[in-house]
Parts: structure tokens; C-alpha cells; sequence
């Protein structure tokens, strides 16, 4: 739900609204419905509307609060924002709304800083202090909504999208040699505060940053998660009867804070048919869509799950739409879907997401999917190998995750960029924070709170929201997770793994679907280097410009293009190793030297 901006001067000028009014226009594909822009003093926002809830125009933002003296730009859902809204109601407050931005502003006012606490939802706002002349702002949890950061000395930009801090001007664009580390190690997951750009940074999940008028800042993490098991130990039915009862809650919530219809993107998986069983009962002629993908060659890897997604749209009588996306599209739609990217992302997914949400945004403004779950209930092949490897838990970690190690990195990256293994120490430190019990406890809630964020978490919010679809991740809801995060690790992984969402999935959806081998359907126009593919990459990578910003040692790529789909040059999970090096270049091409 919508794209936000703005600006901050630290001094005394007035904010630069041409700026603004660029950044805004970046994130117009972010919230079609409705724009505005708001400036008080040294600050100014800028807002896109997408209308989820209330669509009347006394929901339009920016939101201005004249009897508090608070001002809002807001992107997100409060699923529990009626319930707040009527414990205000109690406490004195009015209200000019129905819907869930001015709960933020009067649960600020009543609760300060503390108010995130009390938030259930996805979200990044802003709260502007017309009396102190102090910028408040905040995400989620689990960073499923972006904020990114631009300060100087002189002011403070912030947005939904890096491109929008872009296109703002005066960014720092040198790349940031700790971030392209982690970039290459870690499937593209950059942690925040980091991007692969000096001058952009990103509030942190979970956190808060308050800043004062002469820019001096605080910022504060609002919630941890903890991975330690439960006094009293209990016993697996009461694990499962939870996971039932949170889980509906969680669905339940999200159809709820809505008011349009909200549709389910079908995989043909066990998890997002899970969510259509939970629907099906209290939504008629629920909206179900799937997508597939041609194959590449005679007897080609199978490249969709119809088999499965048509089985649940049959059983459970939904309105099914079914893409089937052909390889030429693929290939001609790929530049859009970089020129989208907020942040160069390499898994295929992101096409797909990118190709289904046009055509479903057609058809419904949100929809629910199922990401998520195979991080928090253990649904991934590696977190077995994982378990069962020697070592240390970096060792442990690495050896079945990192796409390449460190040695390798250095002869792949050129030696201006060049660092120590900053990543390994990043990992490590997170796997040793206190409060988890055993390794895998560590592996989830790193996965859970880090890298979910700026992998799947990302790439389904940035890609829906340029065609204007929100989209709502049930198993991200935070009860949700803390419940998972206490469960002991074998009950997970019994069965081959996410054994609670198997068996709560029972008697709801046909046993075919909970049963059958975890899908990891390829896009095999961008699986099988070679091709038109192959062609894209040996362009980008042999350019005048990548070759100017020498970023890549040359005897690593050459020997990348000279045999590239030979099995060493495919990374343990998302894929060729050429594709990371084309994509990290054509994602600069687009959005930096174009400045």
C-alpha cells in the first residue's frame, strides 16, 4: 500500500520540493490512486496512494493531525488497527477517519515511541512533530516494507525505493566495497543498514529512528526475536492445535484490514495451498492465481505446478486464473523488471513475480501468498545438511549457503573492492546472539529477522507494487514467528520439513498437494545459461561500460563465458554465477550511470 517520501533540512533552508516532487513521481507505480505532498518548515513528504482501506478522501496523505500538530506519510497495513482505534476511542481520542493511517498518528500521540510495540502489520512511516520540529520513523518487524535513507550534513531524504532516492539527486553512488561482499556471498541479501551505494542506507527492521531539528539522531530496535524453547516442554498436539490456531488468526487478520476483495497467489505448494484451505470457508469465489513458464529444449525440466495449483482451485471452487508465460516474454520483459528492481536481485523469482502481478493486479488489489513459511517452519533441503555438518556454526552455515568463499571472491572481484571476509563475521555474529538453544535455532532467526528481508521479503513487495498490488505474508506474522521460533527443532524438520504445517494441512487440502516433493520451479528461459541468455550476459559483462567501471577481474569472466553452464559455476541455491556478475552490472547501467 503506497510509496512515501521525503526531506528534512538540518539547515534552516527550505526543503528542495523539486526533489521531492522526483522522488514522487518515481514511486507513482507504487500507489496509483491518489498523490499528495505536505510541507511544514524544514520538512516536506510526498505520498502515492494505493486505497486498501477506507477509500474515502478523509484517508488521503499525506495525513495532517491539526489538533496534535503531527503530520503522516504512511505505506502498510495495521491489521489490528481497529481494535487500537476503539481502545483510543476510550482514552478521549476522535477520529475524521475509518481507516488504519490516523491510528498511527493518535497511537504516537498517545503512546510515543512505544506505539510500534502495539502494531500488527507491515509498515514504514513517518510522523513529522510540528511542535518539536522531530521526525519519527519506524518499520516493521520483518522489514516486508522498505525505508530507505540518504543523509548529509545538510538534510535527510528518505523513501520507499533506492531508485526514488535517486532520481532525488545529490546521492553518494560509489559502491560500497563491504556491501558487494555480502551481495556475492549471500544470494544478493545485503543486511541493513547497507545497499551496494555509499550514500543509501536502510532503517533496519524492527527499528525506530527519531531525529532532532539540527539532525542528531536515535535509533532503537523495538523487537527481538527469541529462539529459546519453553519452560514446560509441550507435547506435539499442543504444538500443532497452536500453530492451527495462530495461523487462522494470522489469515484472518489480513482479510480483514481490507476494504477490496483479497486473492491468494496459488503456487501448487504446500503453503499458499494451506492459505486457500484457511479462505476458502469465509471468502465466496476466492480469487486464485498461478503462473507457469515454457521450457527450454526437447523434454524439458517441467516448469510450472498446474498439476498441483489446479487441484486446490477445483477443490476448494475458486475463481482460478491461470498465466502460462512464454520464454520470448521472459526475455523481452526482463529489462522492465530491472529498471523495477529497488535493489539488484538475482533469483528468478523476481521475473515471475514481476509477470504475475501485472495480470493479476487486473483482476484484485491484494492478495495473500506464502512466503516465509519454509523459513520459519524449516522447509529448505539445506537446513538437514546444515544440521548434520561439522564444525563451527559459521562452518556449518557456509558450507551449504554461501555462494561462494571468500578465496574465490577475491579472484572474481577487482582489487579496488577488495575487503577482508566481512560477511563471515557478519553471519557469525548473528548466529551467536543469545537467545536461541541450538544451531538451528540460530540458523532460523537469522533467516527469520536478516535475510528474508532483503531476499523473498523484497523482491514481493517491490515487484507487485510496480504493477500496484500489495501483497500479504500470513506466516510473517510476528505471533506467529515467536510461536515457531520456541518450537524445538525436530518437530520441524520431521517428515522432511515444516511437519506443523504439514499436519495442521490434514483433512483441509488433498493429501497430493501435502505430500508430494518441495517444488523449486525454474523460469528455464533464465535457468540454462545459454541462448538468448547467455547472449544478454556475454553483452552486458563485455560492455565498454563494465569493462570502464572495473568492478570484475577479466580472467573471471572469461572464464565464466568460455564454458558457462559447466557445474562449478552455478552457485549451492540461486544459480549461475555469471547471471549474479551480469545482473549486478545491468542494475548499475540502469539506474546509476543514467544519472
Amino acid at each position: 500500500m503506497c510509496g512515501i517520501c521525503g526531506e528534512l533540512r538540518f539547515d534552516n533552508a527550505a526543503p528542495d520540493m523539486a526533489a521531492l516532487a522526483r522522488m514522487s513521481d518515481q514511486l507513482a507505480r507504487r500507489g496509483p490512486d491518489d498523490a499528495g505532498t505536505y510541507q511544514h518548515g524544514p520538512l516536506a513528504f510526498g505520498h502515492r496512494r494505493l486505497s486498501i482501506i477506507d477509500l474515502s478522501k478523509a484517508a488521503h496523505q499525506p495525513m495532517v493531525d491539526t489538533a496534535l500538530a503531527l503530520a503522516l506519510v504512511f505505506n502498510g497495513t495495521i491489521y489490528n488497527y481497529r481494535e487500537l482505534r476503539a481502545e483510543l476511542l476510550t482514552m478521549g481520542y476522535t477520529f475524521f477517519s475509518e481507516g488504519d493511517s490516523e491510528v498511527i498518528l493518535k497511537a504516537y500521540h498517545a503512546w510515543g515511541d512505544q506505539c510500534v510495540k502495539r502494531f500488527i502489520g507491515m509498515f514504514a512511516f513517518a510522523i513529522w512533530d510540528q511542535r518539536s520540529g522531530q521526525l519519527f520513523l519506524a518499520r516493521d518487524r520483518f522489514g516486508i516494507k522498505p525505508l530507505y535513507l540518504n543523509q548529509t550534513g545538510k538534510r535527510l531524504r528518505f523513501a520507499s525505493s533506492l531508485p526514488a532516492l535517486l532520481a532525488g539527486g545529490g546521492v553518494d553512488t560509489t559502491l560500497d566495497a563491504v556491501a558487494l561482499h555480502h551481495h556475492f556471498t549471500l544470494h544478493t541479501v545485503v543486511p541493513a543498514p547497507r545497499t551496494v551505494l555509499q550514500g543509501v542506507r536502510k532503517l533496519p527492521p524492527a527499528s525506530t529512528l527519531r531525529l532532532e531539528p539540527d539532525g542528531t539522531s536515535t535509533q532503537q530496535v523495538y523487537w527481538t526475536l527469541d529462539a529459546t524453547r519453553l519452560e514446560k516442554a509441550l507435547p506435539e498436539a499442543e504444538w500443532l492445535a497452536a500453530t492451527r490456531e495462530q495461523l487462522a488468526l494470522s489469515v484472518k487478520r489480513r482479510l480483514l484490514a481490507a476494504d477490496v476483495p483479497v486473492g491468494v497467489l496459488l503456487s501448487g505448494g504446500l503453503d499458499s495451498s494451506l492459505l486457500v484451505g484457511l479462505l476458502a470457508e469465509q471468502v465466496p469465489d476466492l480469487r486464485t492465481f498461478s503462473i507457469g513458464f515454457e521450457g527450454v529444449g526437447a523434454g524439458s525440466e517441467k516448469a510450472d505446478e498446474f498439476e498441483y495449483s489446479d487441484q486446490i482451485a477445483q477443490h476448494f471452487h475458486t475463481q482460478h486464473h491461470q498465466f502460462s508465460i512464454p520464454n520470448q516474454e521472459v526475455m523481452q520483459r526482463l529489462p522492465e523488471a530491472v529498471a523495477q528492481m529497488t535493489e539488484p536481485m538475482v533469483s528468478h523469482d523476481v521475473i515471475a513475480f514481476y509477470l504475475l502481478a501485472e495480470r493479476v493486479s487486473k483482476e484484485v488489489n491484494v492478495v495473500m501468498s506464502g512466503q516465509g513459511a519454509d523459513e520459519v517452519f524449516g522447509g529448505y533441503f539445506w537446513y538437514p545438511k546444515m544440521e548434520a555438518a561439522q564444525g563451527s556454526p559459521l562452518e556449518r552455515f557456509s558450507q551449504h549457503y554461501f555462494d561462494r568463499d571468500h578465496a574465490e571472491y577475491l579472484q572474481m572481484i577487482a582489487p579496488a573492492f577488495q575487503v577482508g571476509d566481512v560477511t563471515s563475521k557478519l553471519i557469525a555474529g548473528e548466529l551467536s546472539k543469545p537467545h536461541a538453544d541450538t544451531f538451528l535455532d540460530q540458523v532460523w532467526r537469522l533467516d527469520a529477522t536478516t535475510l528474508i528481508v532483503d531476499d523473498p521479503v523484497k523482491r514481493v513487495d517491490n515487484m507487485p507494487m510496480a504493477w500496484g498490488l500489495e501483497v500479504r505474508v500470513p506466516f510473517l506474522d510476528h505471533e506467529l514467528v515467536e510461536l515457531a521460533a520456541r518450537m524445538p527443532p525436530e518437530l520441524k524438520l520431521k517428515e522432511g520439513g515444516k511437519f506443523p504445517l504439514k499436519a495442521i494441512s490434514r483433512g483441509l487440502i488433498p493429501d497430493a498437494v501435502i505430500d508430494r516433493p518441495k517444488g523449486y520451479f525454474p523460469v528455464p528461459a533464465l535457468k540454462y545459461v545459454r541462448g538468448p541468455f547467455l547472449e544478454l550476459m556475454r553483452g552486458i559483462l563485455m560492455s565498454d561500460a563494465c569493462i570502464k567501471r572495473g568492478l570484475y577481474q577479466r580472467d573471471y569472466v572469461n572464464k565464466l563465458l568460455a564454458d558457462p553452464e559447466a557445474p562449478e559455476h552455478f552457485t549451492r541455491i540461486q544459480g549461475s554465477k555469471l547471471w549474479h556478475l551480469a545482473l549486478l552490472e545491468w542494475w548499475l547501467q540502469v539506474h546509476v550511470d543514467n544519472l
